[in-house]
């Protein structure tokens, strides 16, 4: 019951921001001392970071993991170990779910049950996962949210923009303004469990015509702002799957999956989702995927979506011209020639997949030591020429294209990836995108975005 207890409530976020404080100052600490000569052990320090973050129930974790997605964003060694953070906070007990079940459904809620896993099943980002039946002998999943998340979501905010206020002193090559903004409004967002539902209804719209990819229904009459029910969707484990000697074709069929999954939202639809860890999806026996998680979903403008294709377009024609102003659709404001030029360099290695007609692992055409370099250059060419804003919507894409590279680099797949590609954008018009999403947001009842308000 103590550790329960431990994150609520006033002295909760206090023990939260002592625990969180001390990384935090540590990282300032060390970045003062090399930026005066003093040379400081920044692999162990990362290391202890790591530790010091790792036991967090998931707000300031997910800063943690966004901030390792982006160049530059903090010194590789930060970001090398921030990358693997993954949450190992205690579950919340028995008797407490009781309690918040009773919270949420009133105090009869087990009547509506037919069972009930005492212990949970998953840990969320936010909330825990318990498996139940309904009386009708529906099978689903119950996300219950971790208590007082909103002064947790609070409180780690303010150390994640403690963190960029930080570094903004020390660096300004790659500037993070809108970083905080934008992670600050999808976490929010994702606090809300009936805005979730909304996205498992859109989702399920913009699918249903997707065979490899299962997405479950919300049960209304049993969700809450904080308990999301649905569906239960039975399937195994990506981690379980990887670790066992499958063929190729069944590791193409996951990744085919993975890449409609992710993909056909966004250029369909222009929405993403933005959290492709392998948490959030298990294998079907047909090896298809069943999605689970759909807290972090971003609406991008159409015109973003448009620009993500002319960038693409550009770099296939080498039309300089066309990438400077794909640029500006993607909310790069203000960059000179010379920027974009060495921003087509970064663009050409993350595309050349999508690029090239062939079929080929991304081991093998995007390794990671060539990444490596492409980035050290690209971050040496935006410091030379004055360096770049990140734009708010280029973000939760950046995260999502590096996540799904990661899934497919473990996959071992071998796709043609260009193909791909080419089915989702062919016939490409803005107008019909921007007409086709309001029809889907509208249809699946999705709130209005925070950061559109």
């Amino acid at each position: 019951m103590a550790r329960d207890l431990d994150n609520i409530g006033f002295m909760g976020e206090l023990r939260r921001m002592a625990r969180t404080s001390g990384a935090v100052g540590g990282i300032a600490a060390r970045m003062a001392g090399n930026r005066l000569g003093i040379k400081t052990d920044k692999a162990v320090h990362a290391e202890e970071l790591k530790a010091a973050l790792g036991g967090l129930k998931g707000p300031l974790m997910k800063a943690a993991q966004l901030l390792s997605t982006i160049p530059g964003a903090l010194p590789d060694e930060y970001a090398d170990e921030l990358a693997h953070l993954q949450s190992n906070a205690p579950p919340m007990g028995w008797s407490f779910v009781r309690r918040r079940m009773m919270a949420e459904l009133g105090r009869d809620w087990e009547k509506h049950f037919e069972s009930f896993s005492h212990d949970a099943v998953a840990a969320a980002s936010l909330g825990q996962v318990h498996r139940g039946r309904l009386k009708d002998g529906r099978e689903v999943a119950c996300k219950l949210q971790y208590p007082d998340m909103q002064g947790a979501v609070d409180s780690d905010l303010r150390q994640f923009r403690a963190v960029l206020s930080l570094y903004k002193h020390f660096e300004t090559t790659i500037r993070q303004d809108d970083v905080y903004l934008e992670l600050s409004d999808r976490l929010r967002e994702e606090l809300d469990y009936r805005r979730e539902a909304s996205h498992l209804r859109l989702y399920g719209n913009m699918l249903a015509h997707i065979p490899e990819v299962t997405v479950p229904k919300p049960i209304e009459d049993y969700s809450t702002g904080r308990l999301l029910t649905m569906d239960w969707q039975t399937g195994r484990d990506m981690k379980t799957i990887l670790g066992q000697d499958l063929p190729l074709e069944e590791r193409n069929k996951m990744a085919k999956a993975l890449f409609k999954a992710w993909y056909t939202p966004v250029y369909q639809y222009g929405v993403i989702h933005g959290d492709p860890h392998m948490g959030n999806f298990t294998v079907r026996d047909d090896y298809g995927l069943n999605l689970l998680d759909f807290g972090a979903v971003r609406i991008f403008s159409p015109q973003f979506v448009e620009g993500v294709i002319d960038l693409y377009n550009a770099l296939i024609n080498n039309d300089e011209d066309l990438a400077f102003h794909a640029y500006s659709k993607w909310g790069f404001k203000g960059i000179s020639r010379e920027t974009a030029q060495v921003l087509n360099e970064w663009a050409r290695f993350f595309y050349r997949p999508l690029m090239t007609d062939n079929v080929w692992s991304m081991d093998e055409s995007n390794s990671q030591i060539e990444a490596r370099q492409v980035l050290e250059r690209v971050y040496e060419g935006l410091k030379r020429t004055g360096g770049i804003k990140i734009p708010r919507e280029f973000i939760l894409m950046d995260r999502s294209a590096i996540g799904l590279g990661s899934a497919f680099l473990r996959l071992g797949a071998r796709l043609n990836w260009h193909e791909l590609f080419q089915e989702l954008i062919e016939g490409f018009n803005v107008d019909v995108l921007a007409a086709r999403q309001q029809e889907a947001l509208r249809k699946a009842q999705v709130p209005v975005p925070l950061s559109s308000k």
